[in-house]
């Protein structure tokens, strides 16, 4: 029997689930053994689990779980240094040079467990079979604004928090912008895909004008002068080798109206990184990270943002994902053995 263990995220304003209720009971009804562990922040009640079948486990008890369990989470663990000795579904950021990254692989060596990054879960085509993108998008745009709005008033942009659901956060918005007669222009590069959409949208429910690009606008690798006529940017690009740089240290230091980026790709550790004026990612506590004095430039890259909608995004990325979590009996072959294969890869390359 495969047994699943659903771990409590153990990060700060992380409130997501990666599996609804209904999907516990889809795992349960088909025969797999999952365990729940409590929460003290995550979005969906303990009860639902339980009513769907599920044991229950004390939070962060996972390092004693089973040596067979599938240990499954959203985000990071806890940077103690320790072996990791079980197989493990979740996001690792660690195959693109991040140093945190390349550490949380010696720890998965050191154990002799395995990482199936949520990132590379990939279909035939190369697309990932389940993404938050479009409420990444969706709440990155929404943090731009509330910069942008705190420029205006000659200060930065103040700690944000969750959302009990998007209504809620629009209505803060528009009252953020009301005192303001004129809206932020904001460009948005990767309008196609969900992150892009998921950004467009809340620029235009909130009265933006948006220009919208993708591959075809940046196909001519650069330099591209047109976003620093606008005053937002958002940038929705995985990094990856051969992303062209849209904003170089020089256009920062040049004319411009552009005051606020918002990198919700937010990978500015990564060789391949598209933003090139900020080193480290921003935070919910301090949103935007100025890099700029005159005229203010401010980047906001919190790498979390869907968190900031914790229900959506967890019943979004949950129904996305379930199909692949049903096939997990089958851990050597689909996209399970496709993420097998990218951390057998780069455990073989780690120094």
């Amino acid at each position: 029997m495969t047994h699943i263990w659903l771990r409590a995220e153990q990060r700060a304003n992380e409130d997501r689930a990666g599996l609804t209720p209904a999907g516990a009971k889809a795992l349960i009804e088909k025969g797999f053994r999952l365990t729940v562990e409590e929460s003290s922040s995550r979005i969906l009640p303990l009860q639902g689990y339980i009513d769907a079948g599920a044991e229950i486990a004390p939070e962060g008890s996972w390092p004693e779980a089973p040596a067979e369990a599938i240990i499954f989470g959203l985000k990071e663990l806890p940077e103690d240094g320790t072996p990791l000795r079980h197989r493990h579904i979740m996001f690792g950021h660690a195959y693109k040079g991040q140093p945190a990254g390349q550490e949380l692989l010696r720890r998965f060596r050191a154990g002799g467990g395995t990482l199936y990054d949520l990132e590379y879960l990939l279909d035939e085509n190369g697309r990932r079979v389940a993404a938050f993108g479009y409420w990444a998008g969706y709440a990155g745009a929404a943090v731009s604004l509330m910069c942008w709005a705190a420029q205006q008033q000659g200060t930065i942009c103040p700690a944000v928090g969750a959302y009990p659901d998007k209504d809620s956060l629009l209505t803060d918005l528009h009252e953020r912008l009301a005192p303001y007669d004129a809206r932020p222009r904001a460009i948005v590069i990767g309008a196609l895909g969900r992150v892009g959409r998921g950004g467009a949208d809340l620029c235009e429910a909130l009265g933006c004008e948006v220009t919208k690009w993708d591959m075809a606008e940046t196909a001519h690798g650069g330099p591209f002068p047109e976003i620093a006529e606008h005053e937002i940017f958002l940038n929705s690009i995985l990094a990856m080798p051969g992303t062209p740089v849209f904003v170089p240290v020089e256009m920062a230091d040049g004319p411009r109206r552009l005051t606020v980026i918002g990198d919700v790709a937010c990978d500015p550790t990564s060789d391949f990184s598209p933003v090139k004026v900020y080193d480290r990612t921003t935070t919910w506590q301090a949103p935007a990270l100025r890099v700029r004095d005159t005229p203010p430039l401010d980047v906001m890259a919190i790498d979390n943002l869907p968190s900031m909608l914790p229900l959506e995004s967890s019943e979004d990325y949950a129904a996305q994902l379930l199909p692949s979590l049903l096939t997990l009996d089958a851990l050597d072959s689909g996209v399970w053995g496709g993420a097998k294969g990218f951390f057998d890869e780069h455990l073989e390359a780690l120094a």
